[in-house]
Protein backbone atom coordinates (compact mmCIF):
# COMPACT_ATOMS: atom_id res chain seq x y z
CA UNK A 1 0.00 0.00 0.00
CA UNK A 2 2.98 2.32 0.84
CA UNK A 3 4.82 1.65 -2.49
CA UNK A 4 3.08 4.78 -4.01
CA UNK A 5 4.49 7.02 -1.27
CA UNK A 6 7.69 7.79 -2.95
CA UNK A 7 6.83 7.78 -6.65
CA UNK A 8 3.67 10.11 -5.82
CA UNK A 9 3.77 12.13 -2.92
CA UNK A 10 0.99 13.88 -4.89
CA UNK A 11 -1.24 10.83 -3.78
CA UNK A 12 -0.40 10.82 -0.16
CA UNK A 13 -0.69 13.64 2.70
CA UNK A 14 0.50 13.42 5.86
CA UNK A 15 -3.16 13.34 7.17
CA UNK A 16 -3.85 10.57 4.84
CA UNK A 17 -0.63 8.65 6.35
CA UNK A 18 -1.66 8.96 9.92
CA UNK A 19 -5.12 8.01 8.83
CA UNK A 20 -3.96 4.75 7.37
CA UNK A 21 -2.41 4.12 11.02
CA UNK A 22 -5.65 3.44 12.44
CA UNK A 23 -6.40 0.53 9.72
CA UNK A 24 -2.37 -0.56 10.61
CA UNK A 25 -3.55 -0.87 14.42
CA UNK A 26 -6.47 -2.36 13.69
CA UNK A 27 -5.97 -5.03 11.74
CA UNK A 28 -2.24 -5.54 11.67
CA UNK A 29 -1.88 -8.54 14.29
CA UNK A 30 -4.50 -10.73 12.67
CA UNK A 31 -3.22 -9.75 8.79
CA UNK A 32 0.64 -10.51 9.19
CA UNK A 33 -0.25 -13.37 10.76
CA UNK A 34 -2.37 -14.87 8.31
CA UNK A 35 0.12 -13.59 5.57
CA UNK A 36 2.86 -15.35 6.86
CA UNK A 37 1.64 -18.29 7.33
CA UNK A 38 0.13 -18.80 4.07
CA UNK A 39 3.96 -17.33 2.49
CA UNK A 40 5.60 -20.25 4.96
CA UNK A 41 7.71 -17.05 6.80
CA UNK A 42 9.65 -18.03 9.18
CA UNK A 43 8.06 -18.15 12.84
CA UNK A 44 6.49 -14.61 14.14
CA UNK A 45 6.91 -13.97 17.82
CA UNK A 46 4.62 -15.70 19.77
CA UNK A 47 1.54 -13.57 20.90
CA UNK A 48 1.06 -12.70 24.42
CA UNK A 49 -0.53 -10.50 26.67
CA UNK A 50 1.58 -7.55 27.32
CA UNK A 51 5.28 -7.00 25.81
CA UNK A 52 7.78 -8.87 27.41
CA UNK A 53 10.55 -6.71 29.35
CA UNK A 54 14.23 -7.84 28.22
CA UNK A 55 17.63 -6.12 27.97
CA UNK A 56 20.84 -5.72 25.48
CA UNK A 57 23.54 -7.98 27.12
CA UNK A 58 26.14 -5.51 26.88
CA UNK A 59 24.37 -3.77 29.72
CA UNK A 60 25.39 -6.40 32.29
CA UNK A 61 28.90 -7.26 32.10
CA UNK A 62 30.15 -10.23 33.68
CA UNK A 63 33.24 -12.25 33.39
CA UNK A 64 31.35 -15.74 31.40
CA UNK A 65 27.81 -15.68 29.82
CA UNK A 66 26.15 -17.85 32.41
CA UNK A 67 27.06 -15.29 34.98
CA UNK A 68 25.73 -12.13 32.41
CA UNK A 69 22.82 -14.42 32.58
CA UNK A 70 22.31 -14.77 36.28
CA UNK A 71 22.53 -11.38 36.53
CA UNK A 72 19.79 -10.82 33.62
CA UNK A 73 17.51 -13.45 35.82
CA UNK A 74 18.02 -11.94 38.84
CA UNK A 75 16.72 -8.30 37.48
CA UNK A 76 13.53 -10.57 36.56
CA UNK A 77 14.14 -10.07 32.81
CA UNK A 78 13.00 -13.14 30.71
CA UNK A 79 14.94 -11.90 27.40
CA UNK A 80 17.94 -10.61 26.33
CA UNK A 81 18.92 -9.10 23.01
CA UNK A 82 22.45 -11.20 22.92
CA UNK A 83 25.71 -9.74 21.68
CA UNK A 84 28.33 -12.47 21.91
CA UNK A 85 31.15 -10.19 23.33
CA UNK A 86 29.56 -11.32 26.21
CA UNK A 87 31.13 -15.23 25.22
CA UNK A 88 34.35 -14.07 24.87
CA UNK A 89 34.27 -13.18 20.76
CA UNK A 90 34.00 -10.65 18.61
CA UNK A 91 30.48 -8.93 18.42
CA UNK A 92 30.62 -10.39 14.90
CA UNK A 93 33.14 -12.91 14.92
CA UNK A 94 34.64 -15.41 11.74
CA UNK A 95 34.03 -18.49 13.59
CA UNK A 96 31.59 -19.71 16.01
CA UNK A 97 32.00 -22.91 17.96
CA UNK A 98 29.05 -25.52 17.45
CA UNK A 99 29.69 -26.40 21.26
CA UNK A 100 30.14 -22.85 22.22
CA UNK A 101 26.65 -22.23 20.51
CA UNK A 102 25.34 -24.82 22.42
CA UNK A 103 26.21 -23.87 25.78
CA UNK A 104 24.79 -20.46 25.56
CA UNK A 105 21.38 -21.72 24.36
CA UNK A 106 21.08 -24.30 27.31
CA UNK A 107 22.03 -21.73 30.20
CA UNK A 108 19.98 -19.44 28.55
CA UNK A 109 16.98 -22.08 28.51
CA UNK A 110 18.30 -23.18 32.40
CA UNK A 111 17.21 -19.64 33.75
CA UNK A 112 14.65 -19.31 31.77
CA UNK A 113 15.45 -16.51 29.23
CA UNK A 114 14.56 -16.15 26.09
CA UNK A 115 17.17 -14.84 23.55
CA UNK A 116 15.18 -12.50 21.46
CA UNK A 117 17.73 -11.49 19.28
CA UNK A 118 21.18 -11.73 18.57
CA UNK A 119 23.29 -8.56 17.59
CA UNK A 120 24.70 -8.82 13.96
CA UNK A 121 25.35 -5.11 13.33
CA UNK A 122 28.01 -3.81 10.92
CA UNK A 123 28.54 -0.87 8.27
CA UNK A 124 26.07 -1.95 5.36
CA UNK A 125 26.95 1.83 4.29
CA UNK A 126 30.61 2.09 4.33
CA UNK A 127 31.52 3.33 1.32
CA UNK A 128 34.59 0.39 0.56
CA UNK A 129 33.07 -2.64 -0.65
CA UNK A 130 35.55 -4.66 0.90
CA UNK A 131 34.40 -3.51 4.06
CA UNK A 132 30.90 -4.20 3.48
CA UNK A 133 31.72 -7.62 2.00
CA UNK A 134 33.95 -8.54 5.06
CA UNK A 135 30.52 -7.48 7.31
CA UNK A 136 28.44 -9.76 4.91
CA UNK A 137 30.72 -12.86 5.42
CA UNK A 138 30.50 -13.08 9.53
CA UNK A 139 26.83 -12.23 9.35
CA UNK A 140 26.66 -15.66 7.69
CA UNK A 141 28.75 -17.20 10.11
CA UNK A 142 26.44 -15.14 12.77
CA UNK A 143 23.19 -16.09 11.15
CA UNK A 144 23.81 -19.88 10.42
CA UNK A 145 24.57 -20.33 14.16
CA UNK A 146 21.33 -18.75 14.97
CA UNK A 147 19.27 -22.04 15.54
CA UNK A 148 21.95 -23.68 18.01
CA UNK A 149 21.68 -20.09 19.71
CA UNK A 150 18.13 -20.49 20.18
CA UNK A 151 16.48 -17.75 17.72
CA UNK A 152 15.54 -16.73 14.65
CA UNK A 153 16.24 -13.09 14.83
CA UNK A 154 19.61 -11.08 14.37
CA UNK A 155 19.95 -6.96 14.97
CA UNK A 156 21.02 -4.84 12.40
CA UNK A 157 21.57 -1.15 11.70
CA UNK A 158 22.19 0.43 7.81
CA UNK A 159 25.06 2.48 8.76
CA UNK A 160 26.94 5.51 7.50
CA UNK A 161 29.29 6.70 4.93
CA UNK A 162 31.92 7.77 7.85
CA UNK A 163 34.70 5.57 7.11
CA UNK A 164 35.72 5.39 10.99
CA UNK A 165 32.49 5.42 13.23
CA UNK A 166 29.35 3.89 11.88
CA UNK A 167 27.04 5.84 14.46
CA UNK A 168 28.41 9.11 12.99
CA UNK A 169 26.24 10.81 10.76
CA UNK A 170 27.85 11.57 7.28
CA UNK A 171 27.00 14.04 4.55
CA UNK A 172 26.58 11.97 1.69
CA UNK A 173 24.55 9.60 3.89
CA UNK A 174 21.34 11.14 1.63
CA UNK A 175 23.31 10.24 -1.92
CA UNK A 176 22.02 7.92 -4.55
CA UNK A 177 25.54 6.12 -3.76
CA UNK A 178 25.03 5.84 -0.28
CA UNK A 179 21.28 4.34 -0.70
CA UNK A 180 22.80 1.88 -3.84
CA UNK A 181 25.56 0.36 -1.56
CA UNK A 182 23.46 0.47 1.29
CA UNK A 183 20.69 -1.48 -0.46
CA UNK A 184 22.66 -4.00 -2.40
CA UNK A 185 24.18 -4.71 0.90
CA UNK A 186 20.92 -5.82 2.70
CA UNK A 187 19.51 -7.47 -0.34
CA UNK A 188 22.74 -9.42 0.12
CA UNK A 189 22.26 -10.10 3.85
CA UNK A 190 18.51 -10.35 3.30
CA UNK A 191 19.68 -13.39 1.34
CA UNK A 192 22.00 -14.88 3.92
CA UNK A 193 19.21 -14.77 6.13
CA UNK A 194 16.46 -16.91 3.80
CA UNK A 195 19.35 -19.24 3.26
CA UNK A 196 19.50 -19.92 7.14
CA UNK A 197 16.11 -19.49 8.11
CA UNK A 198 16.18 -15.72 10.08
CA UNK A 199 14.98 -12.70 10.50
CA UNK A 200 16.49 -9.38 9.86
CA UNK A 201 15.80 -6.79 11.92
CA UNK A 202 17.35 -3.33 11.21
CA UNK A 203 16.46 -0.21 13.09
CA UNK A 204 15.81 3.76 11.22
CA UNK A 205 18.59 5.77 13.22
CA UNK A 206 19.13 9.50 12.68
CA UNK A 207 22.92 8.87 12.17
CA UNK A 208 22.57 6.00 9.99
CA UNK A 209 21.07 6.27 6.00
CA UNK A 210 17.98 4.68 6.76
CA UNK A 211 17.39 7.23 9.45
CA UNK A 212 13.63 7.94 9.73
CA UNK A 213 10.54 5.48 9.03
CA UNK A 214 9.88 6.57 5.12
CA UNK A 215 13.05 5.48 4.76
CA UNK A 216 12.59 2.15 6.65
CA UNK A 217 8.89 1.80 4.31
CA UNK A 218 11.01 2.58 1.08
CA UNK A 219 13.86 -0.09 1.94
CA UNK A 220 11.06 -2.73 3.02
CA UNK A 221 9.28 -2.20 -0.01
CA UNK A 222 12.42 -2.43 -2.04
CA UNK A 223 13.90 -5.68 -1.30
CA UNK A 224 10.43 -7.32 -0.52
CA UNK A 225 11.49 -10.31 1.27
CA UNK A 226 9.73 -11.66 4.87
CA UNK A 227 12.94 -12.55 6.27
CA UNK A 228 13.62 -8.62 6.32
CA UNK A 229 11.40 -6.80 9.51
CA UNK A 230 11.97 -3.94 11.81
CA UNK A 231 13.49 -2.88 15.34
CA UNK A 232 11.85 0.10 16.68
CA UNK A 233 13.42 2.47 19.31
CA UNK A 234 11.17 5.97 19.16
CA UNK A 235 14.14 7.71 20.55
CA UNK A 236 16.22 7.34 17.11
CA UNK A 237 13.82 8.87 14.80
CA UNK A 238 13.37 12.30 15.77
CA UNK A 239 15.41 14.59 13.44
CA UNK A 240 16.76 18.01 14.58
CA UNK A 241 13.66 20.52 14.93
CA UNK A 242 11.37 17.64 15.46
CA UNK A 243 11.12 16.59 19.41
CA UNK A 244 8.14 19.36 19.16
CA UNK A 245 6.09 17.35 16.65
CA UNK A 246 6.61 14.27 19.06
CA UNK A 247 3.18 12.49 18.55
CA UNK A 248 3.29 12.98 14.88
CA UNK A 249 6.16 12.01 14.47
CA UNK A 250 5.78 8.66 16.55
CA UNK A 251 2.15 7.85 14.75
CA UNK A 252 3.72 8.45 11.17
CA UNK A 253 6.39 6.22 12.02
CA UNK A 254 4.09 3.23 13.21
CA UNK A 255 1.71 3.76 10.24
CA UNK A 256 4.03 3.16 8.00
CA UNK A 257 6.31 0.52 9.87
CA UNK A 258 4.25 -1.11 12.38
CA UNK A 259 3.05 -4.04 10.94
CA UNK A 260 6.50 -5.03 10.46
CA UNK A 261 7.78 -4.21 13.97
CA UNK A 262 9.49 -8.02 15.50
CA UNK A 263 11.98 -6.21 17.98
CA UNK A 264 11.44 -2.75 20.20
CA UNK A 265 14.04 -1.10 22.33
CA UNK A 266 13.32 1.13 24.97
CA UNK A 267 15.79 4.32 25.76
CA UNK A 268 15.08 7.50 26.27
CA UNK A 269 16.27 10.78 24.63
CA UNK A 270 16.99 14.07 26.07
CA UNK A 271 17.28 16.43 22.35
CA UNK A 272 16.09 15.67 18.97
CA UNK A 273 18.71 15.01 16.23
CA UNK A 274 21.61 12.78 17.35
CA UNK A 275 19.83 11.73 21.14
CA UNK A 276 22.28 10.28 23.13
CA UNK A 277 21.39 7.57 25.15
CA UNK A 278 19.37 8.30 28.62
CA UNK A 279 17.50 5.88 30.30
CA UNK A 280 14.04 4.93 29.98
CA UNK A 281 11.57 7.20 31.83
CA UNK A 282 14.59 9.63 32.26
CA UNK A 283 13.73 11.86 29.26
CA UNK A 284 11.83 13.10 27.50
CA UNK A 285 10.21 10.21 25.40
CA UNK A 286 5.93 10.38 25.36
CA UNK A 287 6.50 6.49 26.63
CA UNK A 288 2.62 6.46 26.86
CA UNK A 289 2.21 7.48 23.26
CA UNK A 290 5.33 4.81 22.25
CA UNK A 291 3.67 1.90 23.82
CA UNK A 292 0.03 2.23 23.50
CA UNK A 293 1.15 2.26 19.58
CA UNK A 294 3.34 -0.98 19.94
CA UNK A 295 0.48 -2.79 21.29
CA UNK A 296 -2.48 -1.21 18.57
CA UNK A 297 -0.10 -2.50 15.87
CA UNK A 298 -0.45 -6.20 17.03
CA UNK A 299 3.22 -6.13 18.53
CA UNK A 300 3.53 -8.69 21.51
CA UNK A 301 7.35 -9.03 21.28
CA UNK A 302 10.62 -8.31 23.22
CA UNK A 303 10.69 -4.90 24.52
CA UNK A 304 14.71 -4.31 24.99
CA UNK A 305 16.05 -1.86 27.63
CA UNK A 306 19.57 0.02 27.04
CA UNK A 307 21.56 3.06 26.96
CA UNK A 308 21.32 2.98 30.56
CA UNK A 309 24.07 1.67 33.38
CA UNK A 310 22.87 -1.49 35.23
CA UNK A 311 21.84 0.13 38.32
CA UNK A 312 19.20 1.65 37.00
CA UNK A 313 17.82 -1.53 35.73
CA UNK A 314 15.61 -1.63 38.57
CA UNK A 315 13.90 1.64 38.21
CA UNK A 316 13.59 0.99 34.29
CA UNK A 317 12.07 -2.39 34.99
CA UNK A 318 9.28 -0.82 37.21
CA UNK A 319 8.85 2.15 35.18
CA UNK A 320 8.22 0.19 32.05
CA UNK A 321 5.77 -2.42 33.81
CA UNK A 322 3.78 0.32 35.19
CA UNK A 323 3.46 1.62 31.74
CA UNK A 324 2.56 -1.76 29.66
CA UNK A 325 -0.10 -2.01 33.15
CA UNK A 326 -1.95 0.76 31.77
CA UNK A 327 -1.62 -0.22 27.82
CA UNK A 328 -3.14 -3.30 28.77
CA UNK A 329 -5.94 -1.86 30.65
CA UNK A 330 -7.02 0.78 28.17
Amino acid sequence: MFNSIFENDALWNRRQVLQAAGVLAAGAGFVHTAQAAAAGEPPAKKATALMRIGILSGTIRRPTVEATLDAIQAHGLSCVQLSLDCAGLSALPDHIAPELADRIRQAAAARGIEIAAVQGTFNMSHPDEAERRAGLRRLRVLASACQRLGTSYVHLCTGTRDRGNMWRRHADNDSSEAWRDMAGCVREATEIARQTNVILAFEPEVNNVVDSAKKARRLLDEIGSPHLKVTMDAANIFHAGELARMREVLDEAFALVGKDIVLAHAKDLSRDGDAGHEAAGRGRLDYDRYLSLLHASGFRGPLLLHGLGESQVPGCVAFLREKLARVAST
